[in-house]
């Protein structure tokens, strides 16, 4: 079975910390990959997020998560073989980066009445499936399959919306 490596910045190890390992490794595992994967997920704050989403996006604007895929999927499919993405150092395919803006997820745990873990794991997961090729640009079939997924994978953690 293969594993994901989750590179954790700019948080200390807690049960938040743990929680987003936890909804990143169960994301790739719903994929069933031949390859080890790496992913970094970076915790800021609103004007820290602020300002990736001005440099990359050029959207001058807080949010609560960026994604940065490294490599192409769609729908969790890799667009080309995988091997020849292997990063022969670290023996594994990087993924991608994610930052989620703790202050922004704060007010959303608030304001869904359930808690900053649980929230953080939510957006670790949304992430996560960008980065292997979800999106939902649009209200129709790319929105509803990638928030089924999320649903997926969410209810393997207990944490499924139906559950709050």
């Amino acid at each position: 079975m293969a594993k994901l490596r989750v590179e954790l910045c700019g948080m200390t190890e807690d049960g938040t910390a743990r929680l987003i390992r936890l909804a990143a490794k169960a994301a790739y595992a719903r994929f069933d990959y031949p390859f080890d994967g790496q992913v970094t997920v970076t915790i800021t704050d609103d004007a820290g997020i602020r300002a990736y989403n001005n440099e990359y996006r050029k959207l001058d604007r807080a949010t609560d998560v960026l994604s940065f895929p490294l490599n192409d999927f769609y729908r969790g499919v890799p667009a080309e073989d995988m091997g020849t993405l292997m990063d022969p150092a670290a023996r594994c395919v990087p993924l991608g980066d994610m930052i989620i803006s703790a202050e922004r997820a704060r007010e959303q745990a608030r304001e869904y009445g359930h808690g900053l873990a649980r929230e953080c794991a939510y957006l670790t997961v949304h992430s996560m499936l960008h980065l292997l090729g979800y999106d939902h640009v649009d209200e129709g079939p790319e929105k509803a399959a990638m928030r089924q997924k999320e649903e997926e994978i969410l209810s393997v953690l207990g944490l499924s919306r139906a559950g709050e």
